[in-house]
């Protein structure tokens, strides 16, 4: 099996690996498709997937010969199904060719509306030219009328909906001081282009249609927000892009053979109110911390 159906509370996922299956295409691992009790459509553009396990970049190897093999490594390198429960799925990538970086990325569905994302990673080489790992997820968002994505900084809520595709699309923790490194010759891409804004607390949303979607995580340090406006593609029905609302994770420096790992949480849930998603934010960091 390269993917499972999920049932739990309010949600139905199907989460699977790089295979491709009826409408779903090769590469798009992570979350295939995501429904809730109130919104039967799909959240995410049906041909790929959210939570998408897409780059590996360490600033200095990209494609020459324009292939994509190495700057999508994690959609091009074999990966493995495995059905842990009958609420939780993990995905396994062996050592990649380029980065040699071995992961597993768990999802697992918690009533009513939750699905946790646990990502384990160990690099096997010390194959990183510039001494950090940059890691990168895109999730494709299905044609919503409001592209943007909000987050707090400043005790102010903010809103990014980015102009084009790779235009001040990331947006940093306001302690991130980490300066990238980048060979000279290496493509634009969304990872390197930084918006003024700065947040400063580890969570942001958007809307669907009557629903609110919000991706949280279990700390700031080495999270960096991306939006593309453009990123999914175009929906020639509704005659509109398909936004992304990516993330990032950076280790600034790495020890090889040890294990690193982090969590995040992704609640789906109807339209509520900016006090109800602090709030779901502050239960489930209480959650975590005890």
């Amino acid at each position: 099996m390269a993917h499972g159906t999920f049932r739990i509370g309010d949600l139905t996922a199907i989460i699977g690996d790089n295979a491709a299956h009826e409408q779903h295409r090769a590469g798009y691992n992570g979350v295939w498709s995501l429904t809730h009790r109130q919104e039967p459509t799909n959240l995410f553009v049906p041909a790929v997937a959210g939570l998408n396990f897409e780059h590996i970049f360490d600033g200095e190897r990209f494609d020459r010969d324009r292939t994509n093999t190495i700057f999508f490594e994690p959609r091009n390198a074999p990966m493995t199904y495995r059905q842990v429960s009958d609420n939780e799925a993990e995905l396994h990538q062996a050592p990649t060719p380029t980065f040699r970086l071995e992961s597993w990325t768990r999802f697992r569905l918690v009533a009513p509306h939750f699905i946790d994302m646990t990502f384990r990673f160990m690099p096997h080489q010390h194959l990183f030219a510039h001494g950090y790992i940059g890691l990168f997820w895109a999730s494709y968002m299905n044609a919503p009328e409001d592209k943007s994505i909000y987050f707090r900084s400043g005790r102010a809520w903010q809103q990014l909906c980015t102009q084009r595709h790779n235009d001040e699309s990331t947006v940093r923790h306001v302690d991130d001081k980490l300066e990238l490194r980048f060979h000279k010759e290496f493509p634009q891409c969304l990872f390197r282009n930084f918006s003024p804004m700065r947040f400063d607390e580890a969570f942001y949303y958007g809307q669907f249609r009557n629903m609110t979607a919000i991706l949280m995580f279990e700390r700031p340090e080495g999270v960096r927000f991306t939006h593309s406006p453009s990123g999914g593609g175009m929906n020639t029905q509704l005659q509109t892009t398909n936004p992304a609302w990516d993330f990032q994770y950076i280790i600034p420096r790495y020890e090889l053979r040890r294990e690193y790992s982090f969590r995040a949480r992704l609640a789906y849930r109807p339209r509520c109110t900016r006090e109800q998603i602090l709030q779901e934010f502050a239960a489930w960091r209480k959650s975590l911390a005890g």
